[in-house]
């Protein structure tokens, strides 16, 4: 059901590359799913989509995303973004830095490889799922999706994920202005696409906030599971981990651990 009179619109700036146009919904499937359709509309470019809770939602390696009403923040911005299809990763770490920097007023959080925000205790804040089209070797459209768990209290979650998620709120001990955030959130999203559009990496950057390196991680790919050493990240972002049986560059997969260091 779409919100006309949500105060989700006063969010929305027209002068944005990303966030000019705000579609907003008291509820829906996925919000992802919503900009997907809306890029079947040629002219779509920079439209984002918010809702009070999905039904639906969608995390990474097809997993879902918990959005209870009122608690969360859920947005997907719909671009056509002047990239080739070799350079869509860009998109994966600008969106994270984007929405760390959306955070900061309230907390620094970390990131955690490849776009997961987390607490300085490791837990889990906010996700980012980035999905691509490609024609010939461009970018067609894409998909940014945001979660962040905003007055979530980590007592209200689940027990499934009550050990390894917090929220803005838990951390800060404050109430959160989710419009004012969504704000922010577009504003800095809007800077980092451009950025990207014009030849400038957030790579650097991503590299300086991620709190995965120099730390003993599992990572699982889609094939393997790597224990080892989170040494760098190469130059198109993929983490370089040193193991047992020998070096790894990991193009995808999921932190899925973070090992303690025995002092």
């Amino acid at each position: 059901m779409i919100d006309l009179s949500a105060p989700w619109q006063d969010a929305a700036s027209a002068g944005r590359r990303v966030g000019h146009t705000i579609e907003a919904h008291l509820a829906i499937g996925s919000t992802n799913d919503r900009a997907q359709q809306l890029l079947a509309d040629a002219a779509t470019d920079g439209v984002v989509v918010v809702a009070d809770t999905q039904t639906a939602g969608r995390g990474r390696r097809g997993r879902g995303w918990l959005s209870p009403p009122g608690r969360s923040l859920a947005a997907s911005a719909a671009i056509r973004p002047a990239l080739g299809a070799h350079d869509a990763w860009q998109l994966s770490l600008g969106a994270a830095l984007a929405t760390a920097t959306a955070c900061d007023p309230i907390v620094e959080l970390g990131l955690k490889w490849p776009n997961d925000l987390v607490a300085g205790d490791g837990r889990k804040v906010g996700g980012i799922l980035i999905e691509t089209m490609v024609e010939d070797d461009r970018l067609s459209g894409a998909v940014i999706g945001v979660g962040i768990n905003v007055d979530w209290r980590r007592s209200e979650m689940p027990v499934e994920i009550r050990d390894t998620a917090t929220s803005l709120l838990d951390l800060s001990g404050a109430g959160v202005e989710k419009v004012a955030l969504l704000a922010r959130l577009l504003d800095a999203l809007s800077d980092e696409v451009l950025a990207i559009e014009r030849g400038a990496s957030p790579l650097e950057r991503y590299r300086r906030r991620c709190v995965t390196l120099g730390a003993e991680v599992t990572v699982a790919t889609a094939d393997a599971t790597v224990v080892g050493r989170a040494v760098d990240l190469d130059p198109a972002g993929a983490l370089v981990v040193d193991a047992s049986d020998g070096r790894h560059v990991l193009a995808s997969g999921e932190v899925v651990r973070v090992h303690e260091t025995v002092r």
